[in-house]
């Protein structure tokens, strides 16, 4: 993040994984920092305002001098909450990223960034795609926030806002949650399987790239109106990214895989005791499309209009991601 006379940034989901670490990195830089959570509470911020976007209005006064604001508040994807109705998704996803919009655009602030998602457009399979691959996603959460995004655009070409979108794939860090702690936890305790190499291909980005991402889009002409895909250099495996926390943990990876037969097999006996008992079972088919499945992006665009590059792997980035856990920063 390049260095940046005092300024005051509104971040919402200022608490969560990403929020922290980027609400740090902007008061490393000397700005001021104002954050917007459900439950304040003491941080690298200046400020927390309270709000649930679920069920109230924008506190009074929100943008009142803040210069950008970095948008990433919302519901998380239905793989790590079940259960959520599609009108929440709606509300926090698409209404409160209105809500925030036009409250921008009334103070007449410089410069919006809205934390999307990879998940916005429609699963690509074995393809590795860029911004070009513009089909819409088939579930709740991926139309809710490509519906926010399309705000977003809509905002920057009518009103002249400086307002772009990044759709970053998973992201990897220091107190990482959701499957990539359940993965890394697993190894742990020696409850993940020695999977085959799949060869297949997982794109993911490291918390302080898509940072880095976050404050060019900010500052840069080149984003407005922009949407950009923010992944490493390269994808994994799930074979590699298993030998690589396995290290990263002292342990010694597995030399011997369960053959695809026997995973095949598990996984549909999984997905019939599921439907039998109606509870989820921790192998399925669905489970083992994730654990086998491609989901590889291209970053391209913002490389070449932003002048951004990733300077982190998950294998530079593993032992912090340890140390965290042994810390009990992550939770699976």
């Amino acid at each position: 993040m390049s260095d940046t006379p005092s300024r005051r940034y509104l971040v919402t989901g200022a608490t969560g994984f990403i929020g922290q670490a980027l609400c740090t990195a902007l008061k490393a830089r000397g700005a001021s920092v104002r954050a917007l959570a459900r439950r304040p509470t003491s941080g690298p911020w200046d400020e927390c305002l309270r709000c649930d976007l679920a069920k109230e209005p924008l506190p009074e006064g929100l943008m009142r001098g803040i210069d950008g604001v970095f948008h990433l508040a919302g519901i998380a994807h239905v793989q790590d909450i079940a259960g959520i109705p599609d009108a929440l998704y709606q509300r926090v996803n698409v209404d409160a990223t209105r809500a925030l919009l036009d409250a921008a655009v009334d103070a007449g602030l410089r410069g919006f960034v809205y934390f999307s998602s990879i998940k916005a457009v429609a699963d690509p399979g074995e393809r590795c795609v860029d911004e070009t691959w513009d089909t819409w996603p088939a579930d709740a959460y991926g139309r809710s926030k490509r519906e926010a995004e399309a705000l977003v655009l809509q905002t920057a070409r009518e009103h002249g806002m400086h307002a772009c979108n990044l759709r970053p794939c998973l992201v990897y860090g220091p107190g990482v949650k959701g499957n990539l702690a359940r993965m890394l936890a697993a190894i742990d305790r020696g409850r993940f399987p020695p999977l085959p190499e799949f060869h297949n291909r997982r794109s993911m980005v490291s918390q302080l790239d898509l940072i880095e991402a976050a404050w060019r889009a900010l500052h840069s002409p080149r984003a407005q109106a922009k949407t950009f895909i923010v992944g490493d250099a390269e994808p994994y495996s799930t074979r590699a990214m298993s030998d690589a926390m396995h290290r990263a943990l002292g342990r010694k990876p597995p030399s011997w895989s369960i053959p695809p037969i026997f995973l095949a097999t598990g996984a549909a006996a999984g997905s019939l005791l599921g439907a039998l008992w109606r509870r989820r079972m921790p192998l399925d088919r669905a489970v083992l499309q994730r654990l086998r499945g491609s989901a590889c992006y291209r970053s391209d665009l913002i490389q070449r209009e932003l002048d951004w590059r990733p300077t982190s792997t998950l294998y530079t980035e593993l032992p912090a991601m340890v140390d965290a856990y042994r810390s009990g920063l992550t939770r699976p």
